[in-house]
């Protein structure tokens, strides 16, 4: 499994998750059938920064709230955003395997959901700097 499959699949975990109102853990149960060792690793990854997180979300999002993002959008943001926190991988990486994600699987061919995910990632990142 590539790393990029690893991302979505712990994104489509985190979609479950929220989708469902169910635990990390929960969703999975549900989605995988057995554990795959590279999806746990993102997985830990958001379950380590999961606080940190949001409130790094919510403090970027500026005339918006983070309730009003899709739930696609939402998993991958949490899990660009618990990446940049963990600061194992280089930030241009993150971002923009965050937005392939995006293009993929939230985008409906304005890019709209692109733009929104570059700005607000790009403006997390520079919060983590700070």
């Amino acid at each position: 499994m590539t790393r990029r499959e690893a991302r979505i699949l712990a994104m489509t975990i985190l979609y479950t998750a929220d989708f469902n109102g169910i635990s990390i853990d929960n969703a999975s149960k549900m989605v995988l059938e057995y554990e795959e060792e590279s999806v746990n690793v993102f997985l830990d990854i958001v379950k380590k920064h999961e606080n940190e997180a949001m409130e790094l979300i919510n403090n970027s999002l500026v005339d918006y709230s983070i309730s009003r993002l899709n739930l696609v959008d939402k998993a991958i943001i949490k899990l660009a955003t618990s990446e940049l926190l963990e600061g194992k991988t280089e930030k241009t990486i993150i971002i923009n395997e965050a937005l392939e994600i995006t293009k993929e699987y939230s985008d409906h061919g304005d890019h709209k959901a692109v733009s929104f995910n570059n700005r607000l990632l790009d403006t997390i990142s520079k919060n983590i700097s700070k």
